[in-house]
């Protein structure tokens, strides 16, 4: 085995540990959010609450790169937004009309500074900073042929890769350079850079990874989600298309279109889970389009209860829909504690099991002696639901039946979604009824594809054409996956693990 594997399964290894002590694995992990402003006096400050308004997307680390027209100042940090950027010395340190900002989700690989974004660098052109929402799916083969090539890299992530890129570039222009970038790079992306001169946006070609335009005083704004516009009284004035790369400085707006044209498919996940309910996505309201998935759901698979109960947050807009389709009474028979931190260890087996309850507690007055469905966004490893369905059991409920308000997960993603290998995915490796004996519910039920489909308003899945990046759910993955091919590596992950010299 090559160092850069035994690299790769020690972090597997650390990743299971991770779950066992700290109840992780039974969670999506968030992408990324980016942000970007241009010509705004108060640029740092306004990136500050947009990232705010992105953290749900990354809560590892976070960074913002100003320009006030002579220097590139940097901020970058471990830890939330509000850790940080908060403090009024922290912003005052990062003067200028110009700044790009970035949240961090969590991944298996090693929590360290030099991951942290914006990434930056000195170019023969001037400064460049850079913030990436996706995963590249022939990072590591680029990367390994620039450090042929004599590469020097700072990072392990694959948005390095791309700085790499433009650094490389013969063209004259910047634009052109930025944009052979982008033809080098295959999967899914959304960039936000800041040079000297420009705040440029990039979006991948199927459009899978989200990327707004927004206004505020004249100013554009770049950001993941309208969320980030919400925040700071921005007008949202479109969506950046799929393969579009938009460019901002003093003379204006350029737009440029180098790839063919080709359907879109976005990430359905942005609907399922990632993007926050409040914000509008690709022209759809996310809660909306929650609540169809659970009204969705109790049309294909209903049973007779007496409450219909969210696991919380990302449960909840789906069993409003389901409630509402079905008529039976919502009640928040689970109570949520938003206050628990990440790093709590748990010493002892007896400890461990109980850990559960540090996020979730029962309300044994909205469930006691009732049938009861539980509604969730997905399931990965079945290990929370696991829990969760013996909390609601030792809380008194008759019965307890388990719906998803999404299919099963049964292939792993590679554009930017931490989820397990097809190993570690409960739905890939036990049938449906196996399933509902592991997580104890009298009944399991999934939403079918053709249901997610009608729920975001199409008639159902068109093999040959589908809408939306739907790989987990069908394999049907809309990329090259060159890396996946060519060399052994952790197949999710956002950040690459360094490779041993």
């Amino acid at each position: 085995m090559n160092n850069f594997s035994s690299t790769a399964t020690a972090a597997r290894e650390r990743s299971l540990r991770d779950i066992e002590l700290h109840g992780e694995g039974d969670t999506l992990r968030e992408e990324c959010g980016v942000f970007g402003i241009y010509g705004h006096p108060d640029a740092a400050a306004i990136t500050a609450l947009g990232l705010h308004a992105l953290q749900h997307r990354g809560q590892e680390a976070a960074g913002i790169v100003s320009f006030d027209g002579h220097r590139f100042h940097s901020e970058r940090r471990l830890g939330l937004v509000g850790d940080t950027f908060s403090r009024a010395s922290v912003i005052e340190g990062l003067p200028g009309e110009n700044a790009v900002g970035h949240v961090r989700y969590s991944t298996t690989g090693e929590t360290i500074l030099r991951n942290v974004q914006p990434l930056f660098a000195e170019l023969n052109a001037g400064g460049f900073a850079i913030a990436h929402n996706g995963n590249l799916t022939n990072g590591l083969t680029l990367r390994r042929e620039l450090v042929r090539q004599g590469a020097m890299m700072q990072s392990t992530t694959d948005t390095e890769v791309v700085l790499h890129l433009v650094a490389h570039s013969k063209r004259n222009r910047f634009i052109e350079r930025y944009i052979e970038a982008l033809r080098a790079i295959e999967g899914a992306y959304a960039l936000v850079s800041l040079t000297n001169k420009k705040l440029i946006g990039a979006r991948d070609p199927l459009g899978i990874r989200p990327l707004v335009l927004g206004e505020l005083d004249g100013c554009p704004i770049l950001a993941s989600e309208t969320c980030a516009l919400d925040i700071i009284g921005a007008k949202y004035v479109r969506d950046i298309e799929p393969g579009e790369v938009i460019v901002f400085d003093e003379k204006g707006t350029e737009i440029h279109k180098p790839f063919p044209p080709q359907p879109p498919r976005p990430c359905i996940f942005e609907y399922i889970y990632f993007a926050r309910p409040d914000s509008i996505v690709g022209g759809r309201s996310v809660y909306e389009v929650r609540k169809g998935f659970g009204a969705q759901l109790a049309r294909e698979s209903h049973v007779d209860v007496d409450v219909v109960v969210p696991v919380p947050d990302s449960g909840v807009p789906a069993a409003i829909g389901y409630s509402q389709a079905s008529g039976v009474p919502f009640e928040l028979g689970i109570i949520r504690n938003h206050y628990v931190g990440r790093t709590f260890i748990q010493p002892t087996q007896t400890v461990r099991e109980l850990g559960v309850r540090m996020k979730h507690a029962p309300n044994r007055a909205a469930i006691e002696g009732k049938r009861i469905i539980l509604i969730d966004d997905s399931l990965v490893r079945g290990t929370t639901s696991k829990k969760i369905v013996r909390m609601m059991r030792d809380a008194g409920a008759k019965e307890v039946h388990f719906r998803l308000a999404s299919p099963p997960i049964i292939h792993p993603d590679y554009y930017g979604i931490d989820l397990p290998d097809r190993g570690g995915l409960l739905a890939a490796t036990h049938s449906l009824e196996e399933m509902r004996d592991i997580i104890g519910a009298d009944s399991l039920a999934f939403l079918s594809i053709d249901g997610m489909y009608r729920a975001v308003g199409e008639p159902g899945r068109d093999p040959a054409n589908p809408k939306f990046s739907d790989h987990c759910f069908t394999g049907d993955y809309p990329t090259h996956l060159t890396d996946q091919t060519q060399v052994e590596q952790p197949q999710h992950q956002l950040s690459l693990l360094a490779e041993a010299s």
